[in-house]
């Protein structure tokens, strides 16, 4: 392979190594974790640049070499260093084998089925019978109390009838920073769900850290339209990250999946 060709498989990499790490740590349920896959899937790239330059979607072919290193492992979750993670292992062994893979694929990375299916080596019906596995499964592994924080009245309502709508309850909206520690810290919640910038020009990624230097295993989802502001490389990263405009499933998805990697003695566990 020419220098070109190298520059060029580099380039369609980088382009798209904030969302698969966005994936592999959503997946895991572990930054750390997810961050050694996408090395590990990097790594197996510049062993094959073939196997991405010579695709028809570099994109698809990514996921689909990150979808070999996965699978070569066991799919494992994030080794069980505490509760939490420990929970989150009890809880996938009751779950349809790579149902969750294929929901995150279709409703948080935006893949189409048939893509789905290209990655994991599925037909397009069976990744579709998975995404619906999953949400079923998911949906009724937990339920909590969610905290929103967002200016936008009208998005503010429209995520907290999703999280109702899934056996959720809102323990509150907050729309700055003040009001985001203040309702925290007179209910806890189970999750939060935050924009990153509120009424006040404050910023929802200082409430949150506000939040979590009160309590430490609140698990929390952006909803953002500034994803690059925290897909950044630097410690700490969210591991659920969702794009504004989001979809009802988008929300859906990373609901279950927080909610199901961070459960704790509050929830309600089927």
């Amino acid at each position: 392979m020419s220098t070109s060709e190298v520059t060029g498989v580099s380039a369609l990499v980088s382009a798209q190594l904030p969302y698969l790490r966005r994936y592999a740590r959503a997946l895991t349920g572990s930054q750390s974790s997810g961050d050694q896959y996408a090395i590990a899937t990097l790594e197996a790239v510049l062993a094959d640049p073939n196997s991405i330059s010579a695709a028809p979607n570099p994109r698809v072919a990514l996921f689909r070499v990150f979808h070999t290193v996965w699978s070569s492992t066991g799919t494992p979750v994030a080794e069980a260093d505490s509760r939490l993670s420990a929970a989150a292992q009890a809880h996938l062994a009751a779950l349809t084998p790579n149902s969750r893979e294929a929901l995150l694929l279709q409703t948080i990375e935006g893949f189409s089925l048939p893509e789905v299916g290209e990655i994991m080596d599925l037909s397009s019906d069976e990744a579709t019978e998975l995404v619906a596995h999953a949400l079923r499964e998911m949906e009724a592994s937990v339920a909590g109390r969610v905290l929103v924080i967002e200016d936008e009245a009208i998005i503010a309502m429209d995520i907290s009838g999703i999280v109702e709508s899934m056996g959720h309850a809102v323990t509150g909206v907050a729309r700055t920073h003040a009001g985001a520690v203040d309702l925290a810290a007179r209910d806890k919640p189970d999750l939060i769900l935050a924009d990153i910038q509120l009424a006040d020009n404050s910023s929802g990624i200082e409430a949150v850290n506000e939040i979590l230097g009160q309590f430490d295993d609140i698990p929390v989802i952006f909803v953002t339209a500034f994803p690059e502001r925290l897909l950044t490389g630097e410690r700490p990263e969210p591991a659920f990250l969702i794009n504004k405009p989001y979809t009802e499933e988008q929300v859906r998805s990373a609901v279950s999946q927080a909610m199901f990697f961070a459960s704790t003695e509050t929830l309600t566990t089927a």
